[in-house]
């Protein structure tokens, strides 16, 4: 075993012997020790990406310092975080500040900042490896603590926004050799239902996207039925049709309210995408220099009484293809000042990540934050079958997050 890599198995026996909120301290130490580290932060990204929330080590003075929120927007950290890169930056004391993303599978889960006197390129390169290992840390950790989800929080949480919340996927981003999916949800001040989920197995890729009508508590309560209905759906094998028709029973027998919603299963292999779409608006492609609306089929919304079967529908994606589904908070009266589809054209070359950031900060803009209805918004670069190359540009070769060097 490379010593480096006897460093890295130290790190992680230290980090499951610590308690479950104590990662960042496990790493501090452990930086401490090789490199002299004078200080060690974690610095998480808060649940609209616009802020950092720093979690100091309990070496730095514990947690005391938390509540430190920093804007990202123009910062060395948005730098980072974009770009996926670390950045080495004077500390203004005559040492260095090593900014370094933590992510795991393209989720950006926030940056470790590792202030020394002196780093040279095996030191940075071991940094990096401690802030790989962090990020698989704190993934696993944050089953066993609510630390992780308060750090970030910047602002009160009412009922519904709760319930909401924790209804979506814990990671809004996934990368994968076939596509990179990113998902981004703003809530209006009174919930307005919408969710978002995701799930890969071994040849499928399966996505959803659903309006619950209604606002507040109500809404979050008819979100979680139906959200609860498609994964158990999922999770016994069944197809699109069949997750559309369970989760149409359970609002019947609920009998309080419908949702929209789009349901996909991506086939791997081929890129064919087998759908529902249950009232929902349509989504965005772009291919090329072209975006344009996917003109599908419409069944009625899920939850009303009709003698008329749900229809499966087929959308074949090929390799350079961006898909991008959203709620009608995205294109509501005030939100379509914001431009969606010159927006969506714009930034068809940034990871789907920054454009979901781009397009739900732009739609914040337009209704000066304080949307009427949730709007939500999820992008898929196809790269094709894992086989394939991908190509050489277009969206689908700038989703990939780039090496550090």
């Amino acid at each position: 075993m490379e010593g480096g890599d006897l460093e890295l198995g130290e790190l992680l026996a230290a980090a499951e012997a610590a308690p479950p909120g104590g990662s960042v301290d496990v790493v501090a130490r452990n930086l401490q020790k090789r490199f002299g580290a004078e200080h060690v932060s974690f610095l998480f990204v808060d649940l609209v990406g616009q802020r950092l929330v720093r979690l100091p080590a309990a070496v730095d003075g514990g947690l005391s310092a938390r509540s430190e929120l920093i804007d990202l927007q123009d910062s060395v950290y948005d730098s980072v975080l974009r770009g996926q890169r670390r950045r080495v930056v004077p500390d203004g004391q005559g040492g260095q500040r090593v900014i370094t993303p933590v992510t795991n599978r393209g989720d950006c889960i926030g940056v470790l900042e590792v202030t020394l006197q002196h780093a040279d390129d095996t030191v940075l390169g071991q940094i990096g490896e401690a802030a790989h290992a962090l990020a698989y840390i704190i993934v696993t950790d944050r089953r066993f603590t609510d630390l992780y989800h308060v750090g970030r929080r910047t602002t009160r949480t009412s009922m519904a926004a709760e319930i909401q919340h924790q209804l979506l996927p814990s990671a809004p981003c996934c990368e994968a050799d076939e596509f990179t999916l990113a998902a981004g949800l703003v809530p209006a001040d009174d919930i307005g239902g919408d969710t978002y989920d995701y799930s890969l197995d071994r040849d499928t890729l399966y996505l959803s996207i659903t309006d619950a009508m209604g606002h507040d508590t109500d809404s979050a309560l008819l979100a979680t039925l139906l959200v609860g209905a498609l994964r158990r759906a999922r999770r016994d094998g069944c197809d699109a049709l069949r997750q559309a028709h369970h989760a149409h029973e359970a609002l019947l027998a609920y009998g309080r309210g419908l949702a929209t919603g789009q349901l996909f299963c991506i086939d791997l292999g081929t890129g064919v995408a087998k759908l529902v779409n249950a009232g929902h608006p349509w989504p965005l492609r772009v291919r090329g220099e072209t975006v344009e609306e996917v003109g599908l089929a419409v069944n009625l919304p899920f939850g009303v009484v009709s003698p008329v079967p749900y229809g499966l529908q087929e959308l074949r994606l090929r390799p350079g293809d961006r898909l991008i589904l959203l709620t009608d908070g995205m294109q509501d009266r005030r939100a379509a000042a914001a431009g969606l589809p010159a927006l969506v054209r714009d930034t068809r070359d940034l990871h789907p990540r920054e454009t979901v950031r781009a397009l739900t900060a732009a739609v914040r803009d337009a209704c000066h934050d304080g949307l009427e209805d949730d709007a939500t918004v999820m992008v898929l670069d196809w790269y094709g079958p894992r086989s394939a190359d991908p190509p050489a540009t277009g969206p689908a070769s700038a989703g990939r997050d780039a090496p550090q060097r």
